[in-house]
């Protein structure tokens, strides 16, 4: 998992200056903690969130090995996301108005940068669905986003971003079938075997 956490690490770096860039002001993200669940036992208070309702992009990977990518936010930290991108003028009604589409760009941005570092260290490449945005509990998001049963786990980043002196808590997730999880590390080992 070391080299999973440097190459996601090095993802962080990409999106952190991106998104510096869109929001004007600095972005700090945190060297990812990375965990495997097995999706049934994954609920709010393995992820220590203690929120309720998650604000989650969606994008969908296929390459030599298939993903379900989700970024989750508590639900009143995805406006505060968005007002620090908007500017902090606009109103609560306009915000929100704007919310899906704030979050899909950042969604795209984190993601993204992630899977692109992975890409581009593993030597291969993906195809990605566009990022979708929606408002859920834990469990409707699972239920609403396993796009087969044989997607068993869930590869969980926890990532602190920082921006300016507001500090967000978010999660990087990747639902995995085996075959995918068994061809990820296979590629791992391949390139750890080079260097």
């Amino acid at each position: 998992m070391e080299a999973l956490t440097e190459i996601f690490n090095i993802g962080a770096g990409r999106a952190a200056s991106s998104l510096s860039s869109a929001v004007a002001s600095t972005v700090k993200l945190s060297v990812p903690r990375i965990e495997l669940y097995q999706i049934e036992d994954l609920d709010i208070d393995a992820l220590g969130l203690g929120h309720k309702r998650l604000g989650a992009v969606l994008q969908s990977y296929a390459g030599p090995f298939d993903a379900q990518a989700m970024l989750l936010f508590p639900e009143e930290n995805a406006l505060e996301i968005v007002r620090d991108m908007l500017g902090s003028t606009m109103s609560i009604e306009d915000l929100s108005e704007l919310e899906q589409e704030t979050m899909c760009e950042v969604g795209n941005i984190i993601l993204n940068a992630c899977l692109s570092a992975m890409a581009d260290v593993l030597g291969v490449t993906f195809e990605a669905t566009l990022p979708s945005y929606s408002v859920e509990s834990l469990e409707t998001l699972l239920r609403n986003s396993i796009e087969n049963p044989d997607q068993p786990l869930m590869l969980v980043l926890n990532i602190d971003m920082i921006i300016e002196k507001r500090n967000t808590q978010g999660f990087l997730a990747f639902l995995l079938s085996y075959p995918s999880l068994d061809m990820l590390m296979t590629h791992i080992d391949s390139f750890l075997g080079k260097i």
